[in-house]
């Protein structure tokens, strides 16, 4: 029997307007790039399930290492104990992350993860009796759905009717191609002696259409920051474990940022987690006889063992030789399909950023995330059992390192039908 009919009338579905949207798609199986449906059709994750899965589907190894885990310890209160995952997660990260930080805090995923790193930067001034409260963000940004991380992000229709309710913010342009000067000098004029941080989306800026820029001009804007005492915070929750082609996107810096957010990639795409890094001075500012300077944020489910277990297998495949052979392959395929389709007569643009290739079509209107194409271009694909969910206009292909060089050149060659059919006004 099919689980349609009780999901219809018992489930929200998220990012979906119930009037006039399609029956959702009813997946049993995952296997390596291929979801499978109730009725045995594969369909191609090309977007990695909203850009978390980064191995393909139930991969072995990663499901041994939960079961494991979830036979030896499922979860203890993270306050006042600890257990091995935890800390060899710590260790891992610590590793491969730039060596300015130096202390790593658990939550549930990348919203929370921004929560935590906004609450860390507000409170690291307060403890030493600084009232620096202002944050400087982009705003084209996106940076979760809690909040805090609302406020942050760029506004519009995502988060219009809460928009009285977040706490204000100091927005600058994102140094995107031709803008680089105007943004520099918009972040320098917004620096004052409130300023508490400032935080970005490294090199790509997501959900505001797969928008790319320079590391050179994020380097200049993470120096003008600490020149002026001001705290950066990196969010690295996309681009994070190679997305970009190097582990992290900030390491194509070469001053490191204070914070940093992780998520998505962390655990293969197998668990929910979130990971917010420090530099020892951030942590210092809260060691204190004063225990008012507590830093008072946890989860129920803080560092869960089983999805710490899942983050630390992960973090062995990452290590593989045969993984980051397949990462450099895929940037490499993905810039060579990028520069073939970027003098598409229907394209606007392409762009390329590490495994990461993005498409903006033109629809003769401004590109938006409400364009009216996009149901026609995730139609269009889901026909060929292609998962594409396109960002208004833009297609993006965010597969998992996986795929294979067929299996890739079949994605283009539906595109490529895709593109070729459309009648450009």
């Amino acid at each position: 029997m099919s689980i349609l009919r009780s999901d219809i009338q018992n489930i929200w579905h998220p990012f979906t307007q119930t009037y006039g949207s399609a029956t959702p798609v009813a997946i049993v199986k995952g296997e390596g790039l291929y979801l499978i449906t109730e009725n045995g059709d594969k369909i191609m994750d090309a977007v990695s399930s909203w850009w978390t899965n980064i191995h393909g589907h139930c991969h072995p190894y990663l499901a041994q290492k939960i079961a494991e885990q979830a036979n030896t310890l499922d979860h203890v209160i993270f306050a006042g104990f600890t257990h091995p995952k935890a800390v060899e997660l710590s260790e891992h990260l610590l590793k491969i992350l730039p060596k300015n930080f130096s202390k790593i805090f658990f939550s549930d995923d990348g919203s929370t993860a921004v929560e935590v790193a906004i609450k860390m930067a507000l409170q690291y001034w307060h403890n030493q009796g600084k009232q620096k409260n202002k944050i400087i963000a982009f705003k084209e940004a996106y940076h979760g759905d809690t909040f805090g991380a609302m406020a942050v992000g760029g506004r519009g229709s995502f988060n219009r009717p809460f928009e009285s309710l977040l706490f204000e913010v100091d927005f600058i342009d994102a140094p995107l191609p031709g803008k680089e000067e105007e943004a520099l000098k918009q972040l320098q004029n917004s620096i004052n002696e409130n300023t508490a941080a400032f935080i970005f989306e490294p090199l790509l800026l997501g959900t505001a259409g797969m928008q790319m820029y320079s590391a050179d001009v994020l380097q200049k804007m993470v120096n003008i920051c600490s020149a002026a005492k001001v705290l950066t915070i990196a969010d690295e929750v996309l681009t994070g474990f190679y997305r970009t082609g190097k582990c992290f996107a900030t390491n194509n810096l070469q001053a490191g940022t204070d914070i940093i957010c992780l998520s998505k990639g962390i655990t293969g795409g197998t668990m929910a987690l979130g990971v917010t890094a420090c530099s020892q001075n951030i942590f210092d500012a809260f060691i204190s006889e004063d225990k008012f300077k507590t830093f008072f944020h946890g989860h129920s489910y803080t560092g869960n063992p089983i999805a710490c277990a899942a983050a630390c297998a992960n973090m062995e495949l990452l290590a593989q030789e045969k993984t980051l052979c397949n990462i450099k392959n895929l940037c490499d395929r993905q810039t060579q399909w990028m520069q073939k389709f970027k003098t598409h007569p229907a394209l606007l643009h392409a762009r390329n950023l590490g495994t990461i290739n993005a498409f903006e079509i033109n629809t003769g209107k401004n590109s938006s995330y409400f364009s009216n194409i996009r149901d026609d271009i995730y139609n269009f694909f889901m026909q060929k059992n292609i998962l594409l969910r396109p960002l208004g206009n833009i297609i993006y292909v965010m597969p998992p390192y996986c795929i294979t060089s067929d299996e890739l050149k079949h994605l283009y060659e539906e595109i490529d039908a895709f593109l070729n059919q459309l009648k450009i006004k």
